[in-house]
């Protein structure tokens, strides 16, 4: 018997006791994931729709991909429609501290220390507002923005009242009360949002993904041409005037100084 199968010998009636041992942290990890967290996040606005809202009333799509403008795609996580309006909703599973503003692009979730930049949610809801808004025909006053955070987290900037914590949301699309659409102008929206949605599937989701994935490969792209040395082509870093009557002010200089002097003035 060679060396090796001594050892395979010997561990196998390890491995079959404590196989559960090498599962846990593949679990831990699937559990972090980012489409774990969104399918958990989803989990719970799905069934708080479920516990408190009436199904007479209200209309639940979930995991909507339409089509874009080319053959763009763009993903809602939820769509609710009834006679009070349309919700389109955009989940966010995260923990820690947010911070953030309407305006701001990015926004960032504070988690022991560690300070993290993601897309501004409303932002991102604005797409999907917008598209689907234009494929239904419907006004401003008849279709809502809505951000759900979900998971443990709190917010440390005063946030618009359609950014809400799962426990929010439900009281969001209960305080509005106007009739804003027909029975019948219902019944034709969710009609026309079953037929438009691409087919749920894998394939949709993965084809969507690579889309996404393509947008800001070509968004790195435009801002690292945006911010090229005019005279080399590398790219321009930040940079700070040490001495003189500039002390302390900053510029953008080549990164392949001293081959390359070329500067150019920050814009206020």
């Amino acid at each position: 018997m060679t060396p090796s199968e001594i050892i395979i010998q010997s561990l196998t009636p390890i491995l079959i006791s404590y196989w559960w041992v090498f599962l846990v942290p593949v679990l831990l990890g699937l559990l972090k994931s980012p489409f774990i967290k969104g399918v958990l996040g989803e989990f719970q606005v799905n069934l708080a729709y479920k516990l408190f809202l009436d199904k007479r009333t209200y209309s639940l799509f979930k995991n909507v991909t339409l089509t874009t403008e080319g053959t763009g795609t763009t993903q809602i996580d939820h769509i609710i429609v009834s006679r009070y309006g349309v919700f389109v909703i955009e989940t966010k599973n995260m923990n820690g501290w947010i911070f953030g503003n309407p305006q701001q692009k990015m926004w960032t979730q504070t988690l022991y220390r560690h300070k993290t930049q993601f897309q501004n949610p409303l932002h991102q809801n604005y797409k999907h507002v917008k598209t689907l808004q234009a494929a239904l025909q419907l006004e401003d006053r008849q279709i809502f923005s809505l951000v759900v955070f979900v998971g443990d987290s709190t917010f440390k900037s005063a946030m618009p009242d359609n950014v809400v914590y799962i426990g929010g949301y439900i009281r969001y699309i209960k305080n509005q009360t106007d009739v804003v659409l027909a029975d019948t102008n219902v019944l034709a929206i969710c009609a026309k949002i079953q037929s438009e949605r691409l087919s749920p599937s894998l394939l949709t989701h993965s084809n969507h993904v690579k889309h996404v994935k393509t947008l800001v490969e070509q968004k790195q792209q435009r801002n690292n041409q945006d911010n090229a040395c005019p005279r080399c082509g590398s790219a321009m870093v930040v940079r700070t005037t040490k001495s003189g009557a500039n002390q302390g002010k900053t510029f953008f200089g080549c990164s392949n100084y001293p081959r390359c002097r070329m500067v150019k003035q920050i814009e206020a």
